[in-house]
């Protein structure tokens, strides 16, 4: 494998975590939002 690719695979997955981990973020902020529009608990 040349270094090219090595680094490619190296570097994808702490791309791939935060955008997992802004997906996240984003659904609790939206369920949060609207939990407080309602007036409801989260939990």
């Amino acid at each position: 494998m040349t270094t090219f690719w090595m680094t490619v695979y190296v570097l994808i997955w702490p791309v791939l975590t935060a955008g997992t981990l802004g997906v996240i973020i984003r659904a609790f902020y939206k369920e949060w939002r609207a939990a407080r529009k309602d007036g409801r608990d989260m939990i």
